[in-house]
């Protein structure tokens, strides 16, 4: 554990007050700082703006390493990797995945091709909503957002509506959008943690539709995620005891959740969202490679349920980040 070990890591986000999904980082980030004084390093909150001009001040710090929680500068995930690539530039070690993992998981149409062509099982999808089976039902999401952002039950419908409800979210939200068949069935998150012995699947976390209509569509959008006092937040609680009460499921899950680790060149810490259909094929709907680090959140949720505290878990994403600077030195 790197508790004690003393040094200066500063915690940086590009976080603004303007969505919930953002106000989240900047709780995360307040977290973190906290859960690094506790362990014994110097730390401080390092707000990026839109230029990253802050990162080249951080080089006159010599910091042991960088907390990097930035997943969007300004509100635009598509500018996340930057951040990695100009730390990179500048020699500082830091948190997280590399440069390359940012840009291959960034776009979710992008990471989906990367799975296929891997032969990892993904669900099929269209760009523009062509091609589908009309009477299926899909499900329309945005290429470049990992925090489901405008995700609702309105997100699912018929493959016959993709088309026209790709152009208006598209106009709407400002983002590119695509669709992808929707698996109606069980949702399963896997937090992966690197330590000393490599990488762990910490154990698997199932999302439990409660309170859903027959023919409702069971997601976790936007208010699932983001809004404590919705319907949906309520009736989306997570349930950890996979391993115990279905082995080989489980084993299956982190089998693929560990090939994404390997397939992308993940580091330090990251999450894989599964579907698994009625028949019990799991199918990979994202690789998250700076899943959220708040105290409420999937991923400190499951770190406790592998008996981590809080500081504990931050503390081992410190020295699995240290410890893979050292192997590759």
């Amino acid at each position: 554990m790197a508790q004690g070990a003393g040094g200066f890591i500063p915690v940086l986000h590009a976080a603004t007050t303007s969505r919930p999904d953002e106000i989240d980082t900047l709780i995360a980030a307040e977290a973190v700082s906290g859960a690094l004084s506790q362990l014994g390093f110097a730390t401080m909150i390092v707000e990026l703006g839109r230029d990253l001009a802050e990162l080249d001040d951080l080089t006159a710090t010599r910091p042991l390493l960088v907390f990097n929680l930035v997943d969007a500068v300004d509100g635009d995930g598509r500018l996340a990797p930057f951040v990695p690539a100009r730390l990179d530039a500048l020699g500082l070690p830091y948190t997280g995945a590399g440069t390359s993992p940012w840009l291959e998981t960034l776009s979710k149409v992008a990471t989906k091709l990367r799975l296929a062509h891997a032969g990892l099982p993904t669900p099929g999808w269209s760009m523009d909503g062509t091609g589908l089976d009309p009477d299926t039902r899909v499900i329309v999401k945005a290429v470049w957002e990992h925090g489901s952002l405008g995700l609702d039950e309105a997100s699912v419908m018929g493959g016959a509506a993709a088309s026209q409800a790709i152009v208006e979210r598209n106009l709407r939200w400002k983002t590119e959008h695509f669709a992808e068949d929707f698996i109606a069935g069980r949702e399963f998150n896997l937090a992966l943690l690197e330590g000393p012995g490599g990488v762990h699947v910490l154990p698997i976390a199932e999302i439990v539709f409660e309170g859903f209509g027959f023919e409702a569509a069971k997601i976790v959008g936007y208010d699932a995620k983001w809004t404590p006092d919705s319907e949906a937040y309520i009736g989306t609680p997570r349930r950890f005891g996979l391993e115990e009460d279905e082995p080989e499921l489980a084993l299956r899950l982190a089998g693929l959740a560990q090939a994404c680790w390997g397939l992308f060149g993940l580091s330090s810490y990251a999450r894989v969202d599964f579907r698994v259909d009625p028949a019990g094929e799991p199918f990979i709907l994202e690789v998250n490679v700076n899943p959220c680090l708040s105290p409420d959140a999937g991923f400190a949720a499951a770190a406790q349920a592998a008996g981590l505290s809080y500081a504990g878990t931050i503390g081992q994403i410190v020295e699995g980040s240290l410890g893979a600077l050292q192997a590759s030195a």
